[in-house]
């Protein structure tokens, strides 16, 4: 992208629900109307070929402050609400950031992290085998996190349960798991980590999310987190602003050791949250 024309590049991830891509397509063409009418720039959806109910929604911004009045506008808000109630949306790209000094190392830092060889729209989708034969065949893979992708069904819950058995809670004795699925499949998990001081204890959470960033992974769709609790435990204050800012509008999954609790959309557990679009 030219940024010398000052303009600005935003990517998300749309995940329609089943039946519900007319109401998506009308709720698009009026987002797309909106933006030429309030010169805030233009919008298009591009359906993602290997996935009908996926599409990918790019905003080409006229300019940052084009961009932040767009992000202030109720309009906007009204049209946003009706998307997250028959969609998953996950933020991919956010290009309208101001260029501020520290920002502008961070951004040179992350791009010189190599990428995650599993990430990425350009990943294989076709098995073309091995010309000499599978040297895996009648042999039994090793199953674990990073094996699981979009091939069957992902069993987040138990995932985050085998994760809770890894826990250090040595002071509380309050055990939790987390396992956070990214957009390509891959789950990574994590454990609360307790400190003597008490203060440096981290949930398990944000160990999760932060080992996921560390490998190179930017955009998620879905979390669960599992507790030895009747009732179901829900991410703490911190959790939830520190997923929100790098996960969107994540989907929380809750449960214990027995059974799922419930299944909520983080922007309900986090309603009018401070990110990097109020700055």
């Amino acid at each position: 992208m030219d940024s010398s024309d000052g303009r600005r590049l935003s990517v998300s991830l749309v995940e329609v629900m089943p039946g519900r891509e007319a109401e998506f397509l009308t709720i698009s063409t009026d987002f797309e109307a909106l933006m030429v009418r309030k010169e805030y720039g233009r919008a298009e959806m591009i359906r993602d070929e290997a996935h009908p109910m996926r599409f990918y929604a790019v905003r080409y911004w006229t300019d940052a402050t084009a961009a932040e009045r767009c992000h202030r506008d109720t309009e906007v808000h009204a049209i946003t609400a009706q998307l997250y109630q028959i969609a998953r949306v996950t933020h991919l790209v956010n290009g309208v950031r101001r260029n501020a000094p520290i920002r502008l190392l961070l951004d040179e830092r992350r791009a010189r992290v190599e990428a995650d060889r599993r990430t990425g729209l350009d990943r294989r989708v076709k098995d073309v085998g091995r010309p000499e034969g599978d040297r895996r065949a009648h042999r039994e893979r090793r199953i674990g996190p990073r094996r699981v992708r979009d091939g069957g069904d992902i069993d987040l819950v138990g995932a985050a349960r085998r994760a809770r058995e890894r826990a250090d809670a040595a002071f509380s004795h309050f055990k939790v798991g987390a396992a956070l699925e990214a957009v390509d499949g891959t789950v990574i998990t994590g454990c609360n980590i307790e400190n003597a001081t008490y203060g440096l204890t981290m949930c398990a959470e944000r160990v999760a999310l932060y080992k996921a960033l560390s490998e190179g992974h930017r955009a998620f769709t879905r979390i669960a987190i599992v507790a030895d609790t009747e009732a179901p435990t829900p991410p703490c204050g911190a959790c939830r602003q520190i997923l929100w800012e790098f996960g969107g509008n994540l989907e929380i999954q809750l449960a214990n050791l027995n059974e799922e609790k419930g299944t909520h959309q983080l922007k309900n557990l986090l309603p009018l949250p401070f990110d990097a679009r109020l700055l």
